[in-house]
């Protein structure tokens, strides 16, 4: 795969538009799902992704093939989607379309279980939406991507020191909110909760 990624890079460098286009059908899920979870809609991620990739492009010319492909494309990506929270709001996240389900495949989820499933994911990815833009970048690049610190900083264009010290934070601010979140809730169910006579 490698060699042949340096095959593809080399051909595209020199304006071969089908070897970009195998390069895109590579990577196309790993930046789309870095753009979801930025921006927290399909449709803003489809663009945020179809940018990226025309940046890259555009800018073939500045890659270093020192560095992994991959990690220049989600640089790129993670960029695009911070410049893209700060113009605007970001908008309310929406839940995936729940499968089909076959009924006679035991081994497929219940439609309980996606609900409750989508629901968690839902409530995460609206905990991570309240981090600053560069804090949701280093979470969702850490532990999403699986991205080394090292990596990030070079993504994110900061000092890998910077990277931790923005990862503890976010990680310090969700276990808070969490936190609040939970015991909004059980006094929520305390105050719904009728007294014993």
């Amino acid at each position: 795969m490698i060699n042949l990624e340096v095959e593809w890079l080399e051909k595209a460098r020199q304006g071969d538009e089908d070897a970009f286009t195998i390069l895109v059908e590579t990577y196309q899920t790993p930046v789309y799902n870095l753009c979801y979870r930025m921006l927290g809609e399909s449709g803003a991620a489809e663009d945020a992704a179809q940018e990226t990739f025309w940046r890259a492009w555009q800018n073939l010319n500045r890659y270093d093939p020192q560095r992994s492909f991959i990690t220049w494309l989600l640089s790129i990506a993670a960029h695009f989607c911070i410049d893209q929270q700060r113009k605007r709001k970001l908008a309310i996240f929406e839940l995936d379309e729940y499968p089909d389900f076959d009924i006679s495949n035991p081994h497929e989820p219940t439609p309980e279980k996606v609900v409750t499933l989508n629901e968690e994911d839902s409530a995460l990815h609206n905990l991570i939406n309240q981090l600053g833009p560069q804090d949701r970048a280093a979470v969702i690049l850490k532990y999403w991507n699986d991205c080394s610190e090292e990596e990030i900083s070079q993504m994110l264009s900061l000092t890998v020191s910077a990277v931790k010290s923005r990862l503890h934070r976010a990680r310090k601010q969700l276990a808070e909110m969490i936190s609040a979140g939970q015991s909004t809730n059980l006094n929520k169910r305390r105050q719904n909760e009728s007294p014993a006579l």
